[in-house]
């Protein structure tokens, strides 16, 4: 996310590549921008990273899964397993949940294993400042949440590889088609460059910097492809 002084108002929703982050410092900002009233997707939570040692996290939540009411266990907690879930746990910790505001904050969140549609088209971002190879010394130890999850009760980790499997096959494809179109309309500017130079000139006088044609490429592209039905 870019620092609040320096950004525009609120983007209308931000998708969040989780993998390779680590779990609290993802938290915490996404925690951030929910009570600043932003509305946020994390998708392919099962690639989250959390420091130390794989045994060492088993360990913590295998005694975090003991924890229990004694008289009636279904009153809590809840004990969730799947990736996302302990990922929306963790940030609901960091929101004051009980309140109106931290209630819809977390209404404003959304959790996924993998990239279903349509977020799978969505422009994705990172947080660098949560990284694992930025903020983690070279050498130290960590593990997978999605690993950790599979280990713990979470049954569904091949069927989140097979379908990311099949994901990134249509995206290869879509990607390829995109940098055809790119090459076709950087020819096209070429082509007519004598005639696009006056209007540039022209255009730059009454304030315009350039024209955004990448942008309109990216959308006739992204209309023309579609992944077949088989």
């Amino acid at each position: 996310f870019p620092h609040p002084r320096r950004r525009p108002m609120f983007e209308k929703v931000v998708v969040v590549d989780c993998r390779g982050h680590l779990l609290g410092r993802l938290a915490s900002y996404i925690a951030k921008e929910l009570l600043s009233g932003q509305k946020v997707v994390c998708v392919r939570c099962e690639g989250v990273e959390i420091s130390g040692t794989f045994i060492r996290q088993k360990f913590k939540f295998l005694s975090f899964l003991r924890k229990r009411m004694s008289t009636n266990p279904k009153h809590g907690p809840r004990h969730f397993r799947s990736p996302s879930r302990i990922l929306w746990r963790t940030i609901r910790g960091m929101v004051p949940h009980k309140t109106a505001r931290g209630t819809a904050a977390m209404q404003r969140l959304k959790v996924f294993e993998g990239m279903p549609a349509p977020y799978d088209r969505m422009h994705r971002m990172v947080i660098p400042d949560a990284l694992r190879v930025n903020r983690l010394r070279p050498g130290r130890k960590y593990c997978s949440l999605g690993r950790l999850s599979s280990e713990v009760g979470w049954h569904y980790e091949g069927v989140v590889s097979r379908l990311e499997e099949k994901r990134k096959i249509g995206s290869k494809a879509f990607y390829e088609q995109k940098k055809a179109l790119r090459k076709l309309h950087a020819k096209a500017e070429e082509k007519k460059s004598d005639v696009l130079k006056p209007i540039a000139a022209e255009l730059q006088t009454l304030g315009y910097q350039g024209v955004r044609t990448r942008s309109i490429s990216y959308r006739k592209c992204r209309q023309s492809w579609a992944p077949k039905k088989k």
